[in-house]
Order: C-alpha cells, then sequence, then structure tokens
C-alpha cells in the first residue's frame, strides 16, 4: 500500500474556518473520490512529541492506494497536479511524504 502524507500550515492571515469548511466539506469529498484512494484522513495536529516542543504543521492529510502504480496513475495526471497547483497557493510550507505500508494493524 502507498500512504501519502501532507503536512502543512495556513499563510498568516488566513481565515482558517473557512478553510476548515472547505477542507471538511468539498475538498474530502474530492480526496476520497480520487481513482484508487482506499482511505483518506484529515487532522488537525494538537502536539508534537517530545511534548515540549512546538508542532511545526498544523494540519495533516494522508490518503492510501494500493499500489505504487494506483498512487502515480492518480496523484500525478495532468488534471490532479493542476488541482494540485492550486491547492498549494492556500498552504504554507507544505511537506510531502510518499511511503510503502510494509505492515499495518488495526485494534
Amino acid at each position: 500500500m502507498i500512504r501519502l502524507t501532507v503536512m502543512y500550515n495556513l499563510p498568516a492571515g488566513s481565515d482558517e474556518q473557512a478553510f476548515l469548511r472547505w477542507r471538511l466539506g468539498e475538498h474530502q469529498q474530492a480526496n476520497a473520490g480520487a481513482p484508487g484512494v482506499l482511505r483518506t484522513d484529515f487532522a488537525v495536529v494538537e502536539s508534537a512529541l517530545p511534548h515540549v516542543a512546538p508542532a511545526r504543521h498544523r494540519f495533516m492529510t494522508v490518503a492510501e492506494w494500493p499500489d505504487r502504480e494506483s498512487f502515480e496513475r492518480a496523484f500525478y495526471a495532468p488534471e490532479a497536479l493542476a488541482a494540485l497547483e492550486a491547492h498549494l497557493a492556500k498552504l504554507e510550507d507544505p511537506v510531502f511524504l510518499v511511503s510503502e505500508v510494509l505492515t499495518s494493524s488495526e485494534g
């Protein structure tokens, strides 16, 4: 499984409540409906460890695909990259991590 983790902040002066309405509604639906996506989560980062260190990012999005081919076909499609460019204008300090999940458990 391929997992995309995106950590980011909003630019100074952004309306966080307006961002959350968009992110929890329209954008969450778009992420969940992306080709091949098995699961997607959005979170507000509340703290970082060790507990005395400030969190570097306020928000985190995670999306998972069954395999690398599915991820690349969806994420690197021209229309997906164009949408990504538009979304990046709303973000500051984004970090994109693409990882291969080797093991997982839910309990």
